[in-house]
Formats: C-alpha cells, structure tokens, sequence
C-alpha cells in the first residue's frame, strides 16, 4: 500500500499547488487595464491570496471533526459547487469614484478568485492528514513537495503560460486542470481506510493541542518570512532595479525555502540555520544602501538573504511542528502568520512609513527569532562561555555598537563625517556582530546599528524633512537636491524630473524634455500643427516639466494615477513647472485608460503617453486595446507620443506591432543630448510619434529641422501586444 499511496498523494498535492501559483500571475495579469502594474498592486493580490489560503487552511482544520470518508465526501461536493464559477476570470466591476485602490484590488481579485482559489488552496493540509491516516507515516514531508509544486506553477506562467497563450486560453486550460485536480482528489480519498474515524479518534486520545505560547511563536516564526518575502519584492523593485519579472524570484526562493525547511533531509536546513546571523550582516550592508552603482550585485546579495533567512525561519517551525493530528491546526496558525506578515508590509506599512523601513525591521525580527546556537568560531565560544561575563560584556558591545553607528554616521560632528570614519566604524560593527554570532538579542541590535550607520541616520533625517520622501499606494517618491542648483524627482533608482534652480532656468524643461526630444519637438511646433488653439493632453505628471511649453491659446488636460504625486507636482516648494507655467492645470485624477476612455471623441489633437511605474512603462497602457483609446480621444489628424526609454525592455517592436494592427503610421526619435548642453540636464530619451494621418508626421518632420525622426521598422513575426496576450520575454534586453 505504502508504493501505491506516497506517489498518489504528492502527485495530487503538487497538482493543486500548481494551479495554485498559476492562477495568481493569471490573474493579475488579467487585473492589468484595471489596476496598473505598480509594485504595491503585486502586494495587494499576494495579500487576497494569503486571505484566502487563511480561509482555506481553517475549512480544512474544520474538516477535522468529521471522519475521513465523510471530509473526503464534503470537500468533492464543494468542488463540484465551485466548478460553477468557472472558467475562471476577472469580475467585470469598476471601481467605485473615490475609492482607495488598495481596498479596490482587495475586493475585485477576491471576488474573482475566491471560491476556486478557497477549495483549492484547501489542498496541502487535508491531504497531508488524509495522508498520515492512510499511510501511517510522517506527512510533512509532503509540504516540501507541495511548494515544489507552488514553485513550479509560479515559473511556468512568466516562462510558457503567457507567451504561448491568450488570457482566454489560459482560462480554460485552467479550468481544465481543475477538471483533473478534482479527479486525483477522489483518487487520493479512494485510499482512505473505511474505520478513517475511529483511526483519527484513536490518535487524537494521544498528544495534548499545542498551547497558545507555542501557536504565537508558530505565527511569528510564519509571520517574519512571508512579510520579507513582500518587503524584498517591493524594495528590489523600487530602490534597486525595476528589472521585469524581477518580482517572480523573491515569490519562488520563499515557496523554495519551505521545500528545504520541510524535507526529511536535514543537512541543507541545518546550514541556513547555522550561517543565517552572518547573512543577515550582509543583508544590513544591503538594507539602506540602495543599488544604484551595484545593482545585479545587490539584488544578488538581498536575495540570498530572503532565501537563507526564510529557510532558517521555516526549518524552525518544521523542529516546532506538533503531531499529525494535530497537523491542520498548525497549518492554520503558520497561514495567520503569513496573513499577518502581508498586512503589514501590503496595508499598514504604506500607510506608517514614508519609505520601505519594513524591510529592515524584518531583518531584526527575523535575528531575534533564530534560533540560539553554539557561535561556530572559536573566539566568540571563548568569550561567551563565562555566564558572569556575559552580561556586562553583551551592555558593552550594545553601547560600543550604538556609539560607532552614530559616529559613522556622522551625526555627532560634521568635520567627522568622512568615508575613513564610516568604513571603520561599519567594520567595527560588523566585527562585533561576528563576536556576538549565536546570541539573537545582540545580533538583532548590532543589526539595527550596522543599518543605522549604513545610510540609515541619512535616510531617517530624510523622513524627517517635510515633503522629502511620499510614499503611496503605488510607490515611495523623493525629492532631492543634487547640487546647489538641481532639484530631481526620483522612483527608487529612476529619475522622473529634474529643475534647473538657477534663475531665469527654472521654466526650461529639462531631463527626458528636452527642447529637441521627441516630445519636445511635438509641443513646441503644435501651434505650427494644429493652430493657436491646439489641445494637448498628457498622461504622466511627474514633475509637471512638460507644463512649460505650453503656448498662448493651447488648452491642456494631465492624467495622473497617483494623488501624492500630483500634490508634489503643485507644490512650489519641490518643483515650479506648474506654478509658473500652468497654476490652474487641468488634472484628471485617476488610470490612464479608464479616464481617457470617459472623455469626449476626438477632444485631443496631441496626446502624449508618458507613464512610468518606476522604470517601466505599465503593460496595459501599450496593448492594441490601449490604442484605440488613445485613437478614440484624438482628432482624425492627431498625433501620439509615447515615451519607450528603458533600461531592460526594447518596446519599439510593442508599438510597430499594434501601430500596423490599428492602421497607425509611427515614426521614432532617439534623442542624445550634446556634450555642451550637459549643464542644461538634457537626458537621451526615445519617443515614438504616430498618427493615423501620415501627411502629420511628414509636417512633423519638416518643422523639426535637423533633427531626426526615423521610420519604426516591424519586428517580423512579432504578436500583437492586446489585453489577451502579451509576453515581455521577445522584448527583453540582453545587457541594460
């Protein structure tokens, strides 16, 4: 029996692991018109979906009340009641005028998913008890299996699901698969013995439930992996790289952490544990430094610590694990962890902290909970194994660590701030976190200090100032000055705006604006274009730069998603664009294309597309669907500007490819800046003009002098970008 039923159950678990973390990119890539692709957007969906693993880990602890032929009869039944929300999809609502995104993501995904995603989520836990009773062997195990199978569902979809098939293809084929799903349960509950329920009475006479300090440290334990898991995502993606997909690789390392933590081979997990202080040390190097020179280094190097720190984490709670009986209930505490640890870093930590401080707060919750261990190096043992000693010399190295953080970090005198004295005091630290490996309160602390003297007291005096860093839903902005006469907009590491403070400057458009870009030529001969009272619309505020080639008699509309970045823009404080230039603009507040898509036909005759969600354009701005809205809003004769400059993506075949699907001719303009405008803060940019009238794009041309615009060539065999299918793995860049 022992052959027959190991391989039916994992085969099972893994299956319903994998739709799992198929559906979710699925998903949320059918949530792209409607929702955008910012970061927090990602945080928000992974925060539906540990709600409802929450929901579906409690129906399968609940579960546990009945015999296991009578469970195995209710949850085929509720599969059969699910299967009449198939094929799965997104719910056709809007969201409400007024209402917070983040709320709005919440409802819409829950809506969608949630009875599919509920009963299929109850998968892992109630096998793994079936299991234990059918078997009579040790079940977690086969949690290891299961994330294997969550892993792998989350790699096919960036990689084969959504290049090879439309959204509606996805759909069905998901559907099928739940078809299947359904069939290898039954299978599975075949093998569940006929006295299920007095095996079960049986074994639960035995071990007493967990109490509730054992099911906080449990929660904890849970909590601290899945929040780090979030907090990384969002700050590889801001403050180190907004690469693509890049959000894919902390969602895997931690489904992969589990499957070391919980193997039946310990040695893996074991060395996580014992190096897990000194990969902490690395990830407080990390923590405030930002990647700005190093970036695929730091990326590298904070996801190592996700991934040693999540196994270290999980393997504890795998050594904590109570009986079999009592298995669901532990699957439902660690769930409340993960639920926990979402809410913190998708809901409360936007709302708390102006910057993604969640990050290394986690780093020192996740030293304080390692577990204590034997300092593996010789001198931290012997300065460690007199208990007398330990405690004026722990008070000591904690003042040490508190006096060389605030030193190096030059808040003590301005004359000691010096490279010299913050690369020996870090080291310092660094050295002292070493000495005290093996004791979480001091590791936590030298931690916190190491990350203080690192850019942390800069960071925080930042916060401090007024206006310096915003954070929304849908990202954390800042505004700096760089010199004595520059002051920039920044996205983690993307520049979104620079003003030139030197008077009589301070109205030239400057960065990717520059009078001879693409889009700089557009706005400076629209009157030349379309007459002294041409309209212009603008999807982008950022700084509000392009507010300053406004001429007399031109009416101009700004879409903007986000309204913190709009109260930076109108304040003069931080950029005067607006204030002198346009002082009562018009701002429509809201998604590009859901606000476009209100206005009236043929209202516009330049409309410029410049979007940005830290380096990258958003998706469903770019589609064929996209388009004919932006087609829809100009007049017959008008003309479109995207801005495509990108540091990872070659989106010129995204717009050969829908402007030849539409009827659109399409000319594109590579700005580089010359060396003698360098102190006008000019930045080489790519701007795509098209038009459904070619006759407009030759005037462009011609009134654009010696500046170049070159016809966009076609990508041959490229697929057409619409809200059905696109795939970014075609245009992805070999080098930055």
């Amino acid at each position: 029996m022992r052959m027959g039923t190991r391989p039916r159950y994992v085969v099972t678990i893994c299956a319903g692991s994998f739709l799992l973390f198929l559906v979710q990119p699925m998903i949320a890539r059918m949530a792209l018109p409607r929702l955008g692709g910012a970061p927090s957007v990602w945080n928000s969906a992974m925060l539906v979906y540990q709600a409802l693993l929450l929901a579906g880990y409690a129906y399968a602890h609940w579960l546990g009340r009945f015999g296991v032929r009578r469970q195995a009869m209710i949850h085929l039944g509720l599969f059969l009641v699910c299967a009449i929300f198939l094929p799965i999809g997104l719910a056709a609502w809007q969201p409400p005028a007024g209402m917070e995104p983040a709320f709005w993501v919440l409802w819409l995904l829950g809506a969608s998913i949630g009875p599919l995603f509920f009963v299929v989520a109850a998968q892992a836990p109630l096998l793994q008890r079936w299991f234990a009773i059918a078997d009579r062997s040790d079940p977690y195990p086969l949690y290891a299996a299961s994330n294997l199978g969550s892993f792998a569902g989350l790699i096919a979809y960036p990689l084969l699901v959504e290049p090879l098939l439309t959204l509606k293809a996805q759909s069905i084929l998901w559907s099928l698969c739940y078809g299947a799903l359904f069939f290898l349960v039954y299978a599975s509950a075949r093998r569940l013995p006929p006295d299920g329920r007095m095996a079960t009475e049986a074994v639960e006479a035995s071990p007493p439930p967990p109490d509730g300090r054992t099911m906080l440290h449990w929660t904890a334990l849970a909590a601290v992996p899945s929040g780090l898991m979030l907090a990384t995502s969002l700050y590889l993606t801001t403050d180190i790289v907004a690469m693509p997909l890049l959000w894919v690789l902390p969602l895997g390392l931690y489904l992969l952490s589990f499957s070391l933590a919980f193997a039946v081979g310990r040695r893996p997990a074991e060395l996580c544990v014992l190096i897990a202080p000194i990969i902490l040390l690395i990830g407080a190097c990390i923590a405030f430094t930002g990647g700005v020179k190093f970036p695929v280094f730091v990326a590298l190097g904070i996801l190592v610590v996700l991934f040693v720190t999540a196994v270290a984490l999980h393997a504890r709670l795998y050594e904590l694990r109570p009986a079999p009986v009592h298995l669901t209930r532990f699957y439902l505490i660690m769930s409340v962890g993960g639920m926990v640890g979402g809410l913190f870093c998708a809901l409360l930590a936007p709302l708390i902290f102006d910057w993604t401080y969640e990050y290394p707060i986690l780093l020192v919750a996740a030293a304080l909970l390692l577990p204590p261990r034997e300092p593996f190096l010789r001198l931290p043992r012997l300065l460690w194994e007199d208990p007398r000693r330990r405690v004026w010399l722990g008070a000591l190295i904690l003042v040490a660590g508190l006096l060389l953080s605030v030193i190096g970090g030059g808040m003590v005198m301005p004359e000691w701030k010096s490279p010299a004295i913050k690369t020996a005091s870090f080291l310092t630290i660094i050295a002292l976190g070493i000495a005290a490996l093996g004791h979480r309160l001091l590791t936590a602390g030298l931690l916190l200090y190491l990350m203080l003297c690192l850019s942390g007291w800069e960071k925080l005096a930042q916060s401090l100032t007024p206006g310096m860093l915003t954070r929304s839903y849908f990202g954390v902005y800042g505004v700096a000055d760089r010199g004595a006469t520059q002051r920039i907009l920044f996205h983690g590491t993307t520049l979104h705006g620079i003003q030139d403070r030197t008077p009589g400057r301070e109205r030239e458009p400057t960065s990717y604006y520059a009078p001879d870009s693409g889009v700089g030529l557009a706005l400076r001969h629209a009157a030349s274009l379309f007459g002294p009272g041409s309209r212009i619309d603008v999807v982008g505020l950022g700084a509000g730069t392009l507010a300053c080639y406004i001429q007399p008699g031109q009416t101009w509309r700004f879409y903007e998603i986000d309204p913190a970045m709009v109260d930076i823009a109108r304040d003069p404080a931080h950029f005067s664009f607006l204030s002198r230039c346009q002082p009562r603009a018009a701002i429509v507040v809201g998604d590009a294309r859901m606000t476009l898509a209100r206005q009236a036909a043929g209202g516009a005759d330049l409309l410029v597309i410049d979007a940005f969600s830290s380096d990258s354009i958003p998706v469903h701005l770019l589609t064929r669907e996209a388009l004919a809205i932006y087609g829809r809003r100009l007049a017959p004769d008008g003309l479109l500007l995207i801005h495509i400059s990108n540091r990872y993506l070659d989106l010129r075949p995204v717009i050969a490819a829908d402007a030849t699907a539409e009827g659109w001719q399409a000319r594109l303009r590579h700005y580089r800046p010359d060396p003698k405008d360098a102190k006008r803060h000019y930045a080489a940019s790519v701007w795509i003009a098209l038009s459904r009238d070619g006759t407009q794009l030759d005037r462009l041309a011609r009134a654009s002098g010696a500046a170049s615009w070159q016809p966009l060539p076609a990508r041959p065999g490229f697929s057409v970008w619409s809200d059905d299918h696109a795939s970014i793995l075609p245009i992805l860049k070999i080098r930055p």
